[in-house]
Formats: structure tokens, C-alpha cells, sequence
């Protein structure tokens, strides 16, 4: 299991329609805090659910995705940030030091 870089406008209108859960992992490459929030998620990648879509959205590259879901999921834009994605709904999202694979796969299962 591995994620996807997000990097089209299309690929997030995919993420909207699509039935299930997918995961977007905003990641400022340059931040040390993201930094080590994503080597942890790669560390437990694994845990997530099989049939999870995992996203990962660099932040430098594509800011304009980066607004778009903020809008698109009334979301407030934080770096690093995790967004859980049902049905083209945002049901959790956490960001900073809060990240992680247990909380997320935790809100995938009770649902």
C-alpha cells in the first residue's frame, strides 16, 4: 500500500465522487513537522484498511488543490493536515502532531 500523489484537478474530482473512504495527506516538503508526520504514516501505511485510497498532496507544487479542498470540504487549510474522505464528504480531519494511522483507521471501522 502506498500513496498516490494528488496533483490534478481531475484526480480530486475523482476523490468527490467516489464511494468508500480515501485519505488525502496534505505534506509541505520543506517542513520538518510534515516531514516526520509522513514518515510515520509510511512507517504504519499497512494499517489502513485495504480498500482505502491514500492520497498524498504536495503542498509547494499544488497550493491551487490545496485551496480547492479547502473549499470543496470546508475544511480550514492547515500544514500538515489529514482529511478521511466518505462518499465525497469530509468526516474527520486532524492536522500538526494529532496525524496518525490508528485514530484514522479507528474512524474508518466505527462507520
Amino acid at each position: 500500500m502506498e500513496f498516490k500523489a494528488l496533483e490534478t484537478d481531475e484526480q480530486l474530482a475523482g476523490i468527490k465522487e467516489a464511494k468508500g473512504y480515501s485519505v488525502i495527506f496534505k505534506h509541505n516538503t520543506t517542513c520538518p513537522i510534515s516531514k516526520g508526520v509522513k514518515r510515520e504514516l509510511d512507517e504504519e501505511i499497512d494499517k489502513f484498511p485495504e480498500e482505502t485510497s491514500l492520497y498524498i498532496l504536495d503542498l509547494l507544487k499544488h497550493r491551487n488543490i490545496s485551496d480547492a479542498i479547502a473549499a470543496d470540504f470546508n475544511v480550514k487549510h492547515e500544514s500538515p493536515q489529514l482529511l478521511l474522505i466518505k462518499d465525497g464528504q469530509c468526516t474527520y480531519n486532524e492536522a500538526l502532531y494529532d496525524i496518525n494511522v490508528e485514530d484514522t483507521t479507528k474512524e474508518i471501522l466505527k462507520n
